[in-house]
């Protein structure tokens, strides 16, 4: 007699497919709710407590919150923010970005790639060497590049022990910080821009379309959805970075002059000079995420998102 062969057991089609998915999704997942879901849980946990360096879990409700109301600081804080976030946006991260991405693609292609890998060059530094950069720039003569170009080179000795971080401290954040945000800027509309089939660009020119015209009727209205990615991302960005502000300035000079509402809370929360308070520090976070949430949502508003994601979409 021949032995007899074992029966294979062929999974059903449904378990198979679960099986697949837990194997491709599971890690990614457990790696989002470890480092994402469950630090949000215990911010959230920890901003209804009085917790210090000590670690104590006191639960005291919304005393923190009320704190805020109440803290004199916070006003100029929120101002700071706004105005950093804003000006940064408008000047650089947006607007210069755009500009970039316009002339690096209507430009020959080596030099278009040469001026975008330039312009990357600020992203890729480490922050503290970038920082070093500035501090060549705007240090006084005949230290920084700034001055000695004024007084040796235009002889306005004036300028001699200008220290321009103290001088014009919002300038100088804003340049430095703007110079790292356009290039996402400018590589994210630029894709777009490259993207634009080329049959509506030689339409266009043979109808008579100017540059200026064909930017203005049919490129930036191409552009809608990259700019309003570019200008989310941004301001979600640009609301938590603080770390260029802090090599910088560290909030000042003078009393909180260039303080905004991230590094206020690295400053509560992380730092012996706020005295740890992380409860307060999380607290503070909160209302950020808040206060992103709700330029979020009103920049759909303005660009009318739910317009353009309903546009009938024509093939041809």
């Amino acid at each position: 007699m021949t032995p007899s062969k074992g029966l294979a057991i062929m999974p059903s089609p449904k378990l198979e497919k679960w099986f697949t998915v837990s194997i491709l999704l599971g890690p990614p997942l457990i790696f989002i709710v470890i480092f994402y879901f469950l630090p949000v849980a215990l911010t959230i946990a920890i901003a209804f407590t009085n917790m210090d360096y000590r670690f104590q879990w006191n639960f005291i409700g919304f005393k923190n919150f009320e704190r805020m109301i109440k803290d004199p600081i916070l006003p100029k804080i929120l101002m700071n923010t706004l105005f950093y976030v804003f000006a940064t946006l408008t000047l650089f991260n947006v607007g210069y970005g755009l500009l970039l991405a316009i002339f690096t693609s209507f430009v020959p292609p080596k030099f278009g790639n040469t001026v975008r890998l330039l312009w990357l060059l600020p992203r890729l530094s480490p922050p503290v060497v970038y920082y070093l950069l500035w501090l060549g720039l705007t240090n006084p003569y005949p230290y920084g590049l700034i001055n000695y170009f004024l007084v040796d080179v235009l002889g306005l000795k004036e300028y001699a022990d200008v220290y321009w971080i103290y001088k014009a401290p919002w300038a100088v954040i804003i340049l430095a910080n703007g110079f790292v945000g356009a290039s996402f800027g400018m590589l994210i509309i630029g894709s777009a821009i490259k993207a634009i089939p080329i049959d509506v660009v030689r339409a266009a020119k043979v109808d008579g379309a100017g540059m200026f015209r064909m930017i203005k009727d049919i490129i930036l209205p191409i552009l809608k959805w990259p700019i309003l990615f570019v200008t989310a991302y941004q301001t979600l960005s640009l609301l938590t970075s603080f770390e260029y502000i802090l090599l910088l300035t560290d909030g000042g000079p003078g009393f909180y002059t260039t303080e905004v509402w991230a590094l206020y809370v690295y400053h509560k929360a992380l730092s012996a000079f706020g005295g740890f308070e992380y409860a307060y520090g999380a607290a503070l976070s909160l209302i950020l995420v808040v206060l992103g949430l709700a330029l979020s949502i009103l920049y759909f508003k303005i660009f009318r998102f739910r317009e353009m994601i309903l546009e009938p979409k024509i093939e041809v």
